[in-house]
């Protein structure tokens, strides 16, 4: 019953987050949403931060498999690349949540700002990586493999904010493929 009563709160956790912000969601908001005391949801969470960083390993682990890190190793890039933005659309509350926090964490002394700093420094690192293996310093389109990995979390990000605002947009994971098709060059896998 413990880890289910935990995934409740998690649950309940990323819907208020989402809707409110960290800043913005109480703990008080989040146990009466899961029919606890707030003492009941601090013996899952013994603090607001701890039930964030919580929240954020969830987040990453539902959505790793499709993360651009897991799937920049495949045969057909661009379209992997794709395929992580049409999650998000499958998913967007994982989506908004990110968005929320990350744009949250930009705030001075937001608990999760340590997480997003190294979370997007580690991606970009290991995108970097794996294009260098793939193709020594520089891409078939003369791109360093380093500023296509920050361009390709950028592009990610940015695509993700606009869908947020206007979910009528619908083309993002095509223009992803094309973006990142570009950026790979003529000789793309």
């Amino acid at each position: 019953m413990g880890t289910t009563r935990r995934e409740e709160i998690l649950d309940a956790a990323m819907d208020l987050f989402a809707e409110h912000g960290y800043r913005g969601a109480s703990l008080d908001q989040i146990a009466e949403r899961v029919g606890l005391t707030r003492q009941g949801l601090l013996h899952y969470f013994p603090s607001k931060k701890k039930l964030l960083i919580a929240l954020l390993e969830r987040r990453e682990e539902l959505s790793r498999e499709h993360l651009v890190a897991d799937h920049i190793v495949e045969k057909d890039w661009p379209t992997q690349i794709a395929e992580v933005v049409a999650f998000d659309r499958e998913h967007p509350a994982l989506a908004r949540i990110h968005t929320i926090l990350m744009a949250e964490s930009l705030t001075e002394g937001h608990p999760a700002r340590e997480h997003f700093r190294d979370h997007q420094r580690a991606v970009r690192e290991h995108i970097a990586r794996l294009l260098t293996e793939r193709y020594g310093d520089r891409l078939p389109s003369g791109l360093t493999t380093q500023a296509a990995a920050v361009a390709l979390l950028a592009l990610l990000d940015g695509l993700q904010q606009q869908w947020l605002l206007d979910r009528e947009q619908v083309d993002h994971p095509e223009v992803m493929r094309e973006v990142w098709a570009i950026l790979l060059g003529p000789a793309a896998p």
